[in-house]
């Protein structure tokens, strides 16, 4: 009897001690090795009506969001750089002007998630490649070892990540900016043919893109995400508060992403930065207000957005979207 009872209480204690390792693998933290963000710059919500077989393609499993929402500042810098910090335009103050005259370092208030995976993976290889430079100068922090490349062409851009992944280079943290969207919205507007006929051009740069790192084995254990910063207003700009500025698309696949998941509709393209920080098993700070979404990973319950952790954002954001509710729909 004493032989089996101590039979018993070791298997017990055996299951005990394999439970978490369950419980963790269910809950998708740190589940991913790598994770790849792909940045659209002034893509909006409009790649759902553009041409896009790549991307239908890539997120055909994944959970992708047409309506999530930006920064209530709809320009570039305060999107890039609260998609990257996690936190909104009112505490960081990243604007345009700020991110090309100041150059960013690892002791700010807000760091992005490059530093948080720095100080978790001292020697990990951490990427990111745009076209617009204010991201690489004042957005993401310039002494942590981030290998930059600054290529005023997405074309060539692409060219550039594609020789990168083949020459071998294995990121635990791969960011991409392309801006050429952006440019043909400002010049026509994004009712234009050639606003839609440009986001078609990009999808083919994200081809390329997801097959490289398809071909170069990088693939599994990865999550990867597109999103857009801002849209664009018929005539073309931003920087207003219309749903044609302030919804943005945010997509992510991967091996705990739900199968056609939504996400809930308080998603926000500033939430990517919990999301990545969570699929690489980093631990968010608490000075973060973005968050993981609903229905976004498997076994993985959404979380309630904070109203008091940032009150500008939480007064300016809920009067700005309530005043273009009322505009759409009286306007």
């Amino acid at each position: 009897m004493k032989k089996l009872i101590s039979v018993i209480l070791t298997f017990v204690f055996l299951a005990c001690l394999l439970i978490p390792g369950f419980a963790s693998e269910n809950t998708g933290f740190g589940a991913y090795k790598r994770v790849f963000i792909i940045g659209i710059d002034g893509a909006g919500r409009f790649i759902k009506d553009a041409d896009t077989p790549n991307f239908d393609r890539i997120f055909k499993d994944g959970a992708v969001k047409y309506d999530a929402r930006a920064e209530t500042v709809t320009n570039s810098s305060p999107n890039w750089g609260a998609i990257l910090t996690g936190v909104s335009y009112f505490e960081t103050g990243l604007s345009n002007d700020i991110t090309g005259e100041k150059e960013r370092t690892s002791d700010t208030e807000y760091p992005t998630v490059f530093t948080y995976a720095r100080k978790a993976f001292p020697d990990a290889e951490l990427a990111s490649f745009v076209n617009w430079n204010n991201i690489n100068y004042g957005i993401i922090e310039n002494d942590i070892g981030v290998n930059k490349v600054n290529i005023k062409d997405d074309e060539k851009l692409t060219d550039a990540i594609c020789e990168y992944f083949s020459a071998g280079n294995i990121p635990s943290l791969f960011y991409v900016q392309f801006d050429s969207v952006d440019h043909v919205g400002h010049d026509v507007g994004s009712k234009s043919e050639e606003y839609f006929k440009q986001i078609n051009t990009v999808d083919g740069y994200l081809d390329r893109i997801y097959d490289s790192i398809s071909e170069n084995g990088l693939l599994e254990d990865s999550l990867f995400i597109v999103a857009a910063d801002h849209g664009h207003t018929s005539t073309g700009g931003h920087g207003g508060i219309t749903m044609r500025e302030t919804q943005v698309t945010v997509a992510m696949t991967g091996k705990t992403v739900v199968k056609g998941g939504m996400m809930d509709k308080d998603t926000r393209n500033r939430d990517i930065a919990s999301v990545a920080l969570y699929a690489l098993g980093i631990e968010r700070p608490d000075n973060m207000t973005s968050r993981i979404p609903a229905n976004l990973f498997d076994s993985v319950n959404g979380e309630t957005r904070s109203l008091t952790k940032d009150p500008k954002d939480t007064i300016f954001g809920s009067l700005a979207w309530v005043i273009t509710l009322i505009t759409s729909i009286f306007g």
